[in-house]
């Protein structure tokens, strides 16, 4: 295949993956502080593991700061307790876990938050 056609391909290749709609996926968002040791605790029994569960595979793992809350996140309520884990659909709380009590408690709250996901997910525009 002559160098020109290899080129051309890529290209249509590169502008079809980008006309192609993006469909956003729900996050799980860790709001914790600066001392908090429950929040220490899950970083050192779940943080590693998290990513490669298959909760972590469905909903990836974004961590924000209790007195910094990004503009793009809309709470159903306050958040007031640290560590909380907000399942995120778009900015939007599907559902919440506050505290953290363990490794064992801690899936099984995973595997709640986890019914709360939409079975189908329409393409984001």
């Amino acid at each position: 295949m002559p160098m020109n056609a290899k080129i051309l391909g890529l290209a249509g290749a590169t502008l079809l993956a980008l006309s192609t709609p993006l469909v956003a996926q729900p996050e799980l968002v860790m709001v914790e502080q600066d001392g908090c040791v429950y929040c220490r605790r899950w970083h050192t029994e779940i943080g590693e593991s998290y990513a490669r569960s298959d909760f972590g595979q469905a909903m990836p793992l974004r961590r924000v700061d209790l007195h910094d809350l990004p503009d793009d996140l809309s709470p159903a309520r306050a958040v007031v307790f640290t560590p909380t884990f907000l399942l995120m659909d778009d900015g939007t709380e599907l559902s919440r876990a506050e505290g953290y009590a363990g490794a064992e408690l801690f899936w099984m709250q995973m595997e709640l938050l986890s019914r709360a996901l939409p079975s189908e997910r329409p393409a984001a525009q």
